[in-house]
C-alpha cells in the first residue's frame, strides 16, 4: 500500500485487558503496527486500558494514553489530540486505527462511526471500513454474505428464545447440534 501524504497522526486502539487467548497476539501485531507506522513517519497515538502491554512501551508510539477502551474516552483522545494538531499548524489528519484492538477496539470503533463522533471531528476510520466490520459481525448478514458469493455453509439459525431454539431444531432435523450464545 503506498504511503498517504494526507494522515498526520494515526490513533491506535489498543485491546485494553488481558483475555484468555487474546492477549499475545494483539499486543504483538499493535507494537508491529506501532514500529511500521513510526518508521514511515506518521505520528502515532496509542490508546490502551492494560499498562502491562509491550505496545504501551514509550518507545513505540510518539504518545500514549492510558484510559479506559471506551468511546467517551476515545473521543476525548481524539479532541485533545486534534487541538494538539491545529496548535502546531500540521499537514494531514488524523485516522483511526481499531483493528489491532481485538473486539474491544472494534466495537469501541464502530460505537463512535455509529453516534457520528468520527464524522463530527473528520477522522476516518483506517484499516477496515465500518460496513465491513458490521457484515463480518452480523452472523446473519455474513451468512447471506457466503451464500451469495457461493460459497456453501453449515445449515444454521438464530434464536433469540428457546421456542426458536426449538422451532430450529426441528428444521434442521439432526442431532447433535451447536448451540453457542452470539
Amino acid at each position: 500500500m503506498p504511503r498517504r501524504d494526507d494522515i498526520h497522526s494515526v490513533l491506535i486502539i489498543g485491546a485494553g485487558p488481558i483475555i484468555i487467548g487474546q492477549a499475545c497476539e494483539f499486543d504483538y501485531s499493535g507494537t508491529q503496527a506501532c514500529k511500521a507506522l513510526k518508521e514511515e513517519n506518521y505520528r502515532v497515538v496509542l490508546v490502551n486500558s492494560n499498562p502491562a502491554t509491550i505496545m504501551t512501551d514509550p518507545e513505540f508510539a510518539d504518545r500514549t494514553y492510558i484510559e479506559p477502551v471506551t468511546p467517551e474516552a476515545v473521543e476525548k483522545i481524539i479532541v485533545r489530540e486534534l487541538a494538539e494538531m491545529k496548535k502546531l499548524s500540521t499537514k494531514g489528519k488524523l485516522v483511526l486505527l481499531p483493528t489491532l484492538g481485538g473486539q474491544t477496539g472494534l466495537n469501541t470503533a464502530m460505537e463512535l462511526s455509529r453516534t457520528g463522533v468520527l464524522e463530527k471531528h473528520g477522522v476516518e476510520m483506517i484499516g477496515a471500513k465500518a460496513d465491513a466490520i458490521e457484515r463480518g459481525e452480523d452472523r446473519e448478514r455474513f451468512k447471506e454474505l457466503m451464500l451469495e458469493i457461493g460459497l456453501d455453509v453449515p445449515t444454521s439459525g438464530i434464536a433469540h428464545n428457546m421456542e426458536e431454539a426449538w422451532a430450529i431444531t426441528d428444521r434442521i432435523g439432526k442431532f447433535p447440534l451447536i448451540i453457542r450464545p452470539a
